[in-house]
C-alpha cells in the first residue's frame, strides 16, 4: 500500500493516521509479520494479524551456505489469485556489498537443455510485488542477523540486485521495470547496480533502450555461433546471435554501461579453444566483459559435464590475448543449491 491507501486502511480500524507511518517503515525494512513490529500497541499488532499480511510471499525454506557468504530462499507466494506458487532467492554477501539474485518468474519457457530452472516449465509471471519482495525478504535476514562482514553499505543494506534468478525478465518487462523503479525510490538502490540478465529477447532489449534507466544488461550467450547455441538454447532460433548482440551494444551505446556476457562452460561442449577464439571474433573490440561459469551440475542433465580447471584457464587466456575483459565467476553456494531452478527442482 502507498502511504495514504495505508493512512485510510488505519483509520478505518479506528487507529490514529499515524501508526500508518510506523507501518510502512516497518514494511520497507522487511518485516516479515506484525508481530515485530514493537512500536505498535500489542492489540494493534494483533488485529493486523488477523487482516493482512506483510508481504507477498513467505519463506518456505531458507539454507545458508557454509562460508557463510550466500543464503537461499525457497519463498511460497501467497497472493489470493496465484497461492502457492514457488520461486527462489539468493542473497550474497561480497566485498563490494550485498546482492541479491532475483526470480522474474515462477518457472521458466525458455528451455535451455543446461538449465534446472526450465525443466519444470512456466507457470507465469511475477507481480512487482513479488519481485520487490524477495530483496525485503533478503533485506530481513540481512538486519535480523547483522552477520554482515563483507557488507560496504550502513547497516548491511541490499546494495545489488541481479533479475538472474528463475524465468526470463524480458518477458515480465511490465512489473520488471516496475520492481526496479521501487527499488531505486523506496530503497535507494542505484541503477548502475541493477543488472538484467536475458538470454537474448530482442523486443524486450528494445524496451529498456526505451525505457533509459542505465541498468546493467547481461546477455545469457552460452556459443559462439548459431548452430550450437540454436542446440543449447531453443530462443536462439528466433533471435539469432547477431540480432542479440546488436540489440545489446545498441543499449550499452544508449546507457554508456559495459555489456556483461554471460557464458557458462560445459566439458567437450562450448569449452575449446577454437570456441574461445569464435567467441573472440565476436567481440572483439567491443565495450564488452565476459563471465566464464563453470556449469554448477544439475543430476536432471546428466549430458553435461563441468569443465576441468585448465580448460576454464586456458579459455580465459584466449580471450584475454584478443583483448576482452573476462573473468572466471566463482561458485557461490554450491554446498546449498543455488543455481537457478535447483531448490525449487526438489519441491516438484
Amino acid at each position: 500500500m502507498t502511504l495514504p491507501e495505508l493512512e485510510q486502511f488505519v483509520v478505518g480500524m479506528g487507529q490514529p493516521k499515524f501508526r500508518a507511518k510506523q507501518i510502512l517503515e516497518w514494511l520497507w525494512r522487511g518485516a516479515p509479520d506484525f508481530s515485530v513490529m514493537k512500536n505498535l500497541p500489542e492489540n494493534l499488532r494483533g488485529d493486523l494479524d488477523g487482516l493482512a499480511q506483510t508481504l507477498p510471499c513467505t519463506i518456505e525454506q531458507k539454507l545458508e551456505s557454509a562460508d557463510g557468504q550466500t543464503t537461499k530462499f525457497l519463498l511460497r507466494t501467497t497472493n489470493t489469485n496465484h497461492e502457492h506458487d514457488i520461486i527462489e532467492t539468493v542473497l550474497m554477501r561480497t566485498s563490494y556489498g550485498n546482492s541479491v539474485c532475483v526470480s522474474s518468474q515462477a518457472g521458466c519457457a525458455m528451455g535451455c537443455k543446461f538449465c534446472a530452472s526450465t525443466l519444470l516449465g512456466l507457470k507465469r509471471n511475477l507481480t512487482s510485488n513479488e519481485m520487490i519482495s524477495q530483496v525485503l525478504v533478503a533485506q530481513w535476514t540481512l538486519h535480523a542477523s547483522r552477520l554482515t562482514p563483507y557488507a560496504s553499505r550502513p547497516n548491511g543494506d541490499v546494495s545489488h540486485i541481479v533479475v538472474m534468478g528463475t524465468g526470463e525478465p524480458l518477458q515480465n518487462t511490465g512489473a520488471l521495470r516496475g520492481f526496479l523503479e521501487t527499488a531505486n525510490e523506496k530503497l535507494g538502490i542505484s541503477w548502475r547496480r541493477m543488472t538484467v540478465s536475458t538470454c537474448g529477447i530482442v523486443p524486450g532489449i528494445n524496451e529498456l533502450i526505451e525505457w533509459g534507466r542505465p541498468v546493467n544488461l547481461a546477455i545469457s550467450l552460452h556459443a559462439p555461433n548459431d548452430e550450437l547455441r540454436g542446440r543449447l538454447m531453443p530462443v536462439n532460433n528466433r533471435y539469432p546471435i547477431t540480432d542479440v548482440l546488436d540489440a545489446a551494444f545498441a543499449h550499452s551505446d544508449k546507457t554508456g554501461r559495459q555489456l556483461m556476457i554471460e557464458y557458462i562452460l560445459l566439458a567437450g561442449t562450448n569449452d575449446s579453444p577454437e570456441q574461445a577464439a569464435e567467441l573472440s571474433a565476436l567481440l572483439k573490440d567491443k565495450n564488452v566483459m565476459v563471465n566464464l561459469i563453470p556449469w554448477n551440475a544439475v543430476a536432471e542433465r546428466g549430458e553435461f559435464a563441468a569443465p576441468s580447471n585448465n580448460a576454464v584457464h586456458r579459455f580465459q587466456d584466449i580471450l584475454k590475448e584478443n583483448g576482452i575483459h573476462t573473468r572466471i565467476r566463482r561458485t557461490r553456494g554450491a554446498d546449498i543449491g543455488s543455481a537457478c531452478g535447483q531448490l525449487r527442482l526438489g519441491q516438484k
